[in-house]
């Protein structure tokens, strides 16, 4: 598949729910609403979108939210899509998620193919962790975390960056991610969401975040890519991978390769636009040939890139769509 810019797109996102246990305060207000149930893609829905989606060249799908994990049932879907990587019509299943309820799915995901995922950790000091996700607890992250690399499961640990909040804390994740043999992954906070304080405030370019990692650190750019935005570096002689994700202060739209299927059926063609098409209906009333139709459709649609600098700038052109709501 490419769309109008001849890029390839190859990878597929998919939030599997708008819920969330933790209420971090990048990403969604404190009393937050969500979607009703009949609202939402079912297994089903979900399924037969991917597989179409499969059909037409995503070779990568990542399963968001919310928590993704906690959406009921969430292993059978998994499991359905692990039967496309064991068959070789996917290169790779992943899951982002805040890995509180990872230790009671870990072997799970591991036995449908789940070779990798990222776990979202911004601190790792007790009280500074539960003040960013309002109530979280640290422990049942960092057991989920153990849990998924005795699994077997190649784990990437990502770090938004805070100004303010958590800058203190980059050297004693890096250093924790180096003893565990995770990569780190550090990503720059974007204006999504109406509601969600301090955007403005709490932005920090990450060069300058990882300035403590530089003074006692060299960093070596590295070749090695994912599927996601990415670039690496190796940190010695601490011996860790370390990927930035910078949305704001190095654009790197220009060989996007993403779209992205919300919880209730839409598919976004950028993070940082509003244009869409609606799959839910589509499939409702025309099956797999109405999902054909509008997957050309959102390729046309799809914006050359993001405008997150202008919005960070001017509130009234920031999105109303949280990220929780589009998957992170």
């Amino acid at each position: 598949m490419l769309d109008g810019f001849g890029r390839k797109i190859d990878y597929l996102r998919i939030s599997v729910t708008d819920r969330c246990n933790f209420r971090c305060h990048y990403c969604m207000p404190e009393d937050q609403s969500f979607l009703p149930r009949d609202e939402l893609l079912d297994y089903t829905e979900i399924a037969l979108i991917a597989d179409r989606f499969i059909d037409h060249g995503i070779r990568r799908i990542r399963l968001t939210g919310g928590e993704p994990l906690a959406r009921r049932d969430i292993d059978v879907l998994v499991q359905h899509l692990g039967d496309h990587v064991a068959a070789g019509r996917l290169d790779e299943l992943t899951l982002t998620t805040n890995g509180s309820l990872l230790a009671q799915h870990a072997d799970a995901l591991a036995a449908a193919n789940v070779r990798r995922i990222n776990v979202s950790l911004d601190s790792l000091d007790e009280q500074r962790f539960a003040q960013i996700t309002r109530g979280g607890k640290l422990a049942a992250v960092l057991n989920g975390i153990e849990a998924a690399k005795n699994a077997g499961i190649a784990i990437r640990i990502n770090m938004v960056a805070l100004k303010g909040i958590n800058e203190v804390d980059i050297l004693p994740i890096a250093e924790y991610c180096a003893v565990q043999g995770h990569d780190l992954g550090l990503i720059e906070t974007m204006p999504l969401g109406d509601g969600v304080v301090g955007r403005s405030d709490q932005f920090v370019a990450l060069q300058q975040f990882i300035a403590p990692l530089t003074e006692r650190y060299s960093l070596r750019e590295l070749d090695h890519r994912t599927a996601g935005p990415a670039r690496y570096w190796q940190v010695e002689p601490l011996g860790l991978r370390l990927g930035l994700i910078t949305p704001m202060s190095r654009n790197f739209c220009d060989d996007c390769n993403r779209l992205r299927l919300t919880t209730d059926g839409k598919i976004y063609m950028c993070l940082g636009s509003e244009l869409h098409v609606d799959l839910r209906a589509a499939i409702r009333n025309n099956g797999t040939a109405g999902v054909d139709q509008l997957l050309q459709q959102a390729l046309r649609l799809k914006p050359e890139r993001h405008d997150f600098e202008r919005q960070m700038d001017d509130s009234s052109l920031r999105l109303n769509r949280h990220m929780n709501a589009t998957g992170g």
